[in-house]
């Protein structure tokens, strides 16, 4: 195996060979940070043990510390804990063989998290299948991450198309659909008007629906409680949590992605086990021997040296695009930030884009290859797919089709990024790979959380706070005034 590859006792690899070397980011220019590195390391293992971090506030200017570091480990006392995670799964099981569908209300990592949950653990075309091909686990959709009226109106079409079908084929029989409404402050504009418009339409059709809740917001009480804390407990509906100290694009490991991957009957004790797995892998302070480091390490001098102001993320898997688009979230908010900690404008952070191999080869390639040497491609691949999948002979006396025959797709997807990515290394442009072995909770934990501590680390490298997002409150508060008076028309 290449030097420039690093690999982990699960399996897990990243290949940086071709962001490495001559050419590339050099030893020279890691070697000229050290310092840096290694304060960056330190700040890390100083989130870990205490969850503070240097000049951290919360968006309303008190101090607040950081502790998705935490969530990987099921103690006493943690977020979370055994008590927790029992209750998780009984909520879960409570769904499978009684509920026909679940609506899972949220934005921003309360949508893209689960929706990754969603596809690595469902696929496609769960919602097609008989509930006993499901295992007698519900149907999943997603809503509350946007204010799109016609697919709001065409999912509630569907679950009533859905009703009157159960009602066609088992009369009598109620159809049951549960509500999980995800929202920390509980008024988020997206989130809380979806589910009004399903609550109110669900519980006033003339079908035989049932309609319960679960509320996953801030779990504070008293003068601190939020408006969907306060509607759970006057309503009596089931509340988990969205944690202090876990900002959304880290909730995945915290019950707000937990809960709908347990609707589903995905395995959360591996998920887990996979991120705290990556954890441990990332708690040395050898670069070359810890993923999320030399990761960041590298994205950052290629940014800053090389002028790598652009990622490209690109699965080769259809099922994976959600991991791109959960990514967009994590990069963008965790490194984009207009000011350093000393309050110096420095404009930092790469742009993320979402790409699909081999489909993108298709349609972004051409801009990879010839336009601006301004990106870092991050590939992501499977190394096992489990049972090929065959091109058959159909047409042998056709030879520019028949040259296909024998060919296992699995494959020749490889060989599509392979090429890929020599193309682009020929040319001088930058990418790198991560590998799982297999597509499983446990490798999808490992992914997840190295990208997660990846931009914790380069937010210490450059001076960036990796876990507010001020941007974000500008548009907010023009947004605000602007709903208040379309609510007064």
């Amino acid at each position: 195996m290449s030097d420039s590859v690093l690999k982990l006792s699960s399996g897990f690899s990243f290949d940086y060979q071709n962001l490495y070397g001559d050419g590339k980011v050099t030893a020279v220019e890691i070697e000229a940070i050290t310092d840096r590195i290694a304060a960056a390391h330190q700040a890390i293992e100083q989130m870990r043990a205490t969850g503070e971090v240097k000049a951290h506030l919360s968006k309303d200017g008190s101090p607040e510390k950081v502790l998705f570091s935490q969530l990987p480990y099921v103690e006493p006392g943690h977020l979370n804990s055994p008590e927790s995670i029992a209750r998780l799964k009984s909520f879960g099981a409570s769904m499978k063989n009684r509920v026909d569908s679940v609506i899972s209300f949220g934005i921003g990592g309360s949508f893209l998290g689960n929706k990754v949950l969603f596809d690595v653990h469902c696929g496609e075309f769960w919602n097609l299948q008989t509930a006993e091909e499901r295992g007698g686990w519900p149907k999943l959709y997603f809503s509350g991450n946007n204010l799109d009226p016609r697919r709001t109106g065409e999912l509630l079409a569907q679950i009533e198309r859905e009703a009157r079908l159960k009602a066609r084929h088992q009369p009598g029989q109620t159809y049951r659909v549960c509500l999980a409404v995800i929202s920390k402050s509980g008024s988020t504009i997206e989130t809380t008007a979806t589910f009004m418009v399903f609550f109110e339409a669900l519980r006033q059709t003339a079908l035989s629906i049932e309609v319960e809740v679960v509320a996953v917001t801030d779990p504070a009480d008293g003068p601190q409680e939020t408006v969907l804390h306060r509607l759970a407990r006057t309503h009596g509906w089931p509340m988990f949590s969205v944690p202090d100290g876990v900002g959304g694009r880290f909730s995945i490991f915290a019950e707000v992605g937990l809960v709908t991957a347990v609707c589903v009957g995905m395995d959360i004790d591996a998920f887990l086990a996979g991120a705290r797995s990556m954890d441990q892998a990332c708690k040395t302070d050898r670069v070359y021997e810890n993923p999320a480091l030399l990761n960041a390490i590298l994205k950052y001098l290629a940014g800053q040296n090389h002028g790598r102001s652009l990622e490209v993320f690109m699965p080769y898997a259809d099922g994976l695009k959600s991991v791109s688009e959960w990514y967009i979230q994590l990069l963008a908010e965790s490194l984009g930030k207009r000011n350093n900690r000393s309050g110096q404008a420095v404009y930092y952070g790469r742009t993320p884009i979402v790409a699909v191999g081999t489909t993108d080869m298709h349609a972004q390639t051409q801009q990879h290859q010839d336009g601006a040497k301004d990106k870092v491609v991050q590939f992501l691949r499977i190394a096992d797919w489990g049972s090929p999948v065959i091109v058959p002979d159909v047409f042998p006396g056709e030879a520019a089709v028949a040259k296909f025959a024998g060919i296992q797709l699995a494959e020749a997807l490889e060989v599509a990024r392979e090429s890929n990515a020599e193309a682009l290394a020929a040319d001088g442009r930058f990418s790198a790979v991560f590998e799982l072995p297999k597509l499983t909770p446990f490798h999808l934990g490992e992914l997840l959380y190295l990208l997660a501590l990846s931009v914790a680390y380069e937010g210490e490298l450059a001076d960036v706070d990796a876990f507010d997002q001020p941007g974000v409150e500008a548009y907010k508060r023009i947004m605000g005034p602007k709903l208040t008076r379309l609510g007064k028309k």
